[in-house]
């Protein structure tokens, strides 16, 4: 499930948070739970914390407002953050595993999805690459703010900011609505 997304949600409390709070790298738990994907397209022993960081901030309900970017985008809102991509840094290929949505709800069979919206408008060297077909990819770029797209499980995407201004975007994940 993939499908493009514009909404209009205030970003100036995400875009000026101190994001030097948390710096971390995703690369840790792909090497052990996406080690299909690997089997398929490897895994580089390149990879460290050094050219994968990203600073990442959790949102609650009380800091933004859940119901409205739920209804914009369609989603029972379970989790909202943020990641700041420096520049030099990739987030290998992988797709979502909803960690936190199947501890919170294990039993739960409703499709669950993820946001991705671009909080600033495009700058050189930012791109999202992504594929629903593996004989079929898209780079995402020149986009503007406010534009993004929702994903399920299915689609594998990576991230990659080689340009020389941090790339800001927002994560919200949930349930799609019916």
């Amino acid at each position: 499930m993939l499908q493009a997304i514009e909404c209009d949600l205030p970003f100036d409390l995400i875009l000026k948070a101190d994001y030097t709070q948390h710096t971390g790298s995703c690369i840790r738990h792909q090497k052990y739970e996406l080690s299909d994907i690997h089997e398929k397209y490897g895994f580089s022993d390149t990879y460290c914390l050094e050219n994968t960081t990203i600073h990442q901030l959790w949102w609650s309900a009380q800091d933004l407002d859940y119901d409205q970017i739920g209804n914009q985008l369609g989603i029972n809102v379970v989790t909202v953050s943020s990641i700041q991509q420096p520049p030099g840094s990739v987030v290998p290929l992988h797709r979502d595993t909803f960690f936190q949505i199947n501890q919170r709800y294990p039993e739960d069979t409703r499709l669950k999805v993820r946001a991705n919206i671009y909080l600033e408008d495009w700058q050189p060297g930012h791109m999202i690459q992504y594929t629903e077909d593996e004989n079929f990819w898209t780079t995402d770029t020149n986009w503007l703010a406010g534009a993004g797209w929702i994903w399920d499980s299915s689609v594998l995407h990576l991230s990659a900011n080689a340009g020389m201004l941090n790339k800001h975007t927002l994560q919200v994940s949930g349930f799609l609505r019916e």
